[in-house]
């Protein structure tokens, strides 16, 4: 397993949130911020965090804010420029919408960690979630290629990289639930106790 002081937490905000109608990093549930549950969650596992975004107000939560090095090219850009201006070889990264994540199933992709795999990211309900994963830093140079040839798809370039999934168990499902509109937002606030 990697010792912590190995890994850098990456939260990416840059997204343009149309369907929420408002920064979604910002969102609340439980008079708590989507951002401040991401936060919460990799804290434990990483030294150091960074936030991707170019919105200043994010420099309220205390870590390193750095810009898109390539605009309005979704997550892609976002990864890559969290990568590329990352410290360590390993590195959690989170989408700012997963409200629900906790440190225990981030910390089974630290247990996977292998020296073979890329990208190691959490499957839940049968799907990928490139989102919830844990990334090499040198990866950063397959998503700037991917970039300067405008491929922007997520999954393409994830397919071109060596994979690793780690299949969540059925208590753990919800905890990868993405929320991005105002109804999904409601769904949760019905169920959720922090």
């Amino acid at each position: 397993m990697i010792k912590n002081k190995n890994i850098t937490g990456i939260i990416l905000a840059g997204g343009k949130s149309s369907r929420m109608g408002a920064d979604k990093g910002f969102i609340k549930l439980n008079n708590k911020s989507f951002a401040e549950y991401s936060i919460k969650a990799l804290k434990p596992l990483v030294n150091d965090i960074i936030i991707v975004s170019d919105n200043p107000d994010y420099d309220a939560f205390g870590y390193k804010r750095i810009l898109d090095e390539i605009k309005d090219a979704g997550p892609v850009a976002g990864i890559y420029s969290g990568l590329n201006a990352s410290k360590t070889e390993n590195n959690l990264i989170l989408s700012c919408d997963i409200p629900l994540i906790k440190t225990g199933v981030l910390e089974k992709l630290i247990e996977s960690f292998d020296d073979d795999s890329e990208v190691i990211q959490i499957e839940s309900n049968g799907k990928t979630m490139p989102l919830i994963a844990l990334y090499k830093k040198q990866n950063a140079k397959v998503f700037l290629e991917a970039l300067q040839n405008d491929e922007r798809r997520l999954r393409r370039v994830i397919n071109s990289l060596k994979t690793k999934n780690v299949v969540l168990n059925d208590d753990e499902q919800n905890t990868t639930m993405n929320v991005n509109t105002k109804e999904e937002l409601k769904t949760i606030e019905d169920v959720y106790k922090d």
